[in-house]
């Protein structure tokens, strides 16, 4: 399974591929040509996200979280 920070830098990159495909998108409509096929790529693009982000959710749910400390070392 992989690791948090793995999952955060495929996020990265899909929100990266998902701007490049609205660019594609607004110059396909202002050739006047049809959008589907491309609009449903990027309904499948949001999709992933969301999922990966749901993954990232549950990896971080469980990973321990470290005990708060004061500044000076004391421990209330």
């Amino acid at each position: 399974m992989p690791d948090l920070e793995y999952i955060r830098g495929d996020i990265e990159r899909m929100r990266v591929q998902v701007g490049r495909q609205r660019r594609e998108i607004l110059t396909l409509q202002r050739a006047g040509l049809s959008t589907t096929a491309a609009e449903a790529l990027l309904g499948r693009m949001l999709a992933k996200i969301d999922g990966l982000c749901a993954q990232g959710d549950q990896l971080k749910k469980e990973v321990p979280r470290p005990k708060p400390r004061v500044l000076g070392g004391r421990t209330w």
